[in-house]
């Protein structure tokens, strides 16, 4: 016996070749409203502007379009107020949109979808997501960038060890330690421009796949919803997600900076480091040990890249072997997409805060950095700059080395007496090139640890923060 047609609000758009209704565990299978519902204001506002164009194109009269916008403008309000509750029933969230607007305005309602389909219609509404979101991130970007630029101020005299290898290898101002991370962040947020470019395509106007049939204004829609430019090609546009993948992989670039920034600090404050000490507001206890004081947020934030390279690695998948043009896997995108975003945004305003909060141990880090022979490569260069080669220069320094660890001392104290058994290059000056505060001045080249040149470089990128208009 053939399954009765069905009717009713849950009747589909599509039900008109169809004889059965659809399964129930199909409908909740396929269903994205649960999560697409986060793109409704651009639904609608798309919705109101394809209204117009409609008008143009002289397929609505002016009552007409005037009634939908009146609709449209209601439901925005409704959805955001929490009045309006979508139903799982009806697909997805374009779906809810019609529904509700034909329960408002009758058959009216049921002429906004033509020249449209679901195909440019998410995708547009995805751009203009996007969009929005690029300036939210860059914006946290830019607070986080600040913080780190205040902390660079107020230790612009602290000496630390840099490393390599995380092997101590010579004294580095923290200021220009922290100013590295700076500098990651500034790439970041040209990634995120970069994708809020790629973004910045109108693709509405291109129907499922071949183009309209209307005489859509296509140019004077990307200008009313803030467009540069359209789509080239139909089928690209409505089979594109490159700009969601380009978006993707700057969550992941940020993601990877913050993590490595996260290990630095995880074992800056561990009690073999004392660099720093985290507040107790951005900490934890152990439950077991009363003496703990676990860095669990930066430790997240390292755990949390893994979800975010994850959900690039998704994205990458779910496109890799689809036909032109739309597939329904691409419904895919938005939970991936939106848990990025969802994700970066929240690590970077407590990562703001972590770094805001951070109390520096300046005085552990000057002494880690007068141990370990840091300077070693200054008394080479020193040599060279009494024409030995700097390969002589070298095993002559590594054997001063080898003698001041036999011997428990530290470069910083060698005699000239004890220099020139080593090499009868070595002058009165010699000794004086030997400290940390020494090291860190000689590095007095554009991008160096120098002082003057970090002090610079705060200045700069204090300037080049407050005029961004990114």
């Amino acid at each position: 016996m053939a399954a009765k047609r069905v009717s009713g609000k849950s009747k589909k758009a599509w039900s008109g070749r169809f004889q059965q209704a659809m399964a129930k565990s199909a409908e909740e299978f396929t269903s994205s409203v649960n999560y697409d519902v986060r793109l409704y204001k651009q639904d609608i506002v798309q919705s109101i502007a394809y209204a117009r164009a409609l008008l143009k194109a002289k397929i609505l009269t002016g009552a007409e379009c005037k009634k939908i916008i009146k609709a449209l403008e209601a439901i925005l309000k409704g959805i955001g107020a929490g009045k309006i509750k979508l139903d799982l029933r009806l697909e997805d969230l374009h779906m809810n949109v019609e529904a509700l607007l034909i329960e408002k305005t009758g058959d009216v309602g049921k002429k906004l979808h033509s020249g449209r389909s679901r195909n440019d219609q998410v995708s547009t509404d995805l751009r203009m997501y996007l969009k929005y979101e690029v300036t939210e991130v860059v914006m946290l970007i830019k607070k986080l960038q600040s913080a780190l630029l205040d902390q660079a101020e107020s230790n612009i005299k602290v000496i630390m060890p840099g490393y390599t290898h995380l092997q101590r290898a010579q004294p580095v101002l923290l200021s220009h330690h922290l100013l590295a991370y700076f500098e990651m962040l500034e790439r970041d947020k040209k990634r995120f421009l970069s994708a809020g470019e790629e973004a910045d395509v109108l693709p509405l106007g291109s129907a499922a796949l071949a183009g309209t049939n209307f005489k859509i204004d296509r140019q004077g829609l990307a200008t009313e919803l803030g467009f540069s430019k359209i789509s080239a090609n139909s089928m690209d546009a409505v089979s594109d997600r490159d700009f969601v993948i380009d978006f993707a992989a700057a969550c992941a670039s940020l993601m990877m900076h913050l993590s490595r920034f996260s290990e630095e600090l995880i074992i800056w404050s561990s009690w073999e480091f004392d660099y720093i000490k985290f507040s107790d507001q951005f900490a934890t206890g152990s439950s077991i040990m009363p003496q703990k004081k676990n860095p669990d947020i930066a430790e997240l934030v390292r755990g949390k890249t893994g979800r975010v390279y994850g959900n690039l690695l998704t994205l990458l998948t779910i496109m890799k072997g689809l036909p032109l043009a739309y597939n329904r896997d691409m419904q895919e995108d938005k939970e991936a997409i939106f848990d990025s975003i969802d994700t970066v945004r929240s690590v970077l305003a407590i990562f703001e805060q972590l770094i805001i909060s951070t109390t520096i141990n300046a005085d552990q880090m000057i002494r880690s950095a007068k141990k370990g022979y840091l300077t070693a490569t200054d008394l080479a260069y020193y040599l060279v700059r009494h024409d030995v080669p700097f390969r002589e220069a070298h095993k002559i320094v590594g054997k001063i080395v080898a003698y001041c660890e036999e011997s428990n001392m530290e470069l910083e104290y060698l005699s000239l007496k004890q220099l020139k058994e080593f090499s009868k290059d070595f002058g009165y000056d010699a000794t004086r090139i030997l400290s940390a505060e020494s090291s860190v001045a000689g590095k007095d080249v554009p991008g160096g640890t120098a002082p003057s040149r970090v002090k610079e470089a705060i200045k700069r990128a204090r300037k080049n923060l407050l005029h961004d208009k990114a």
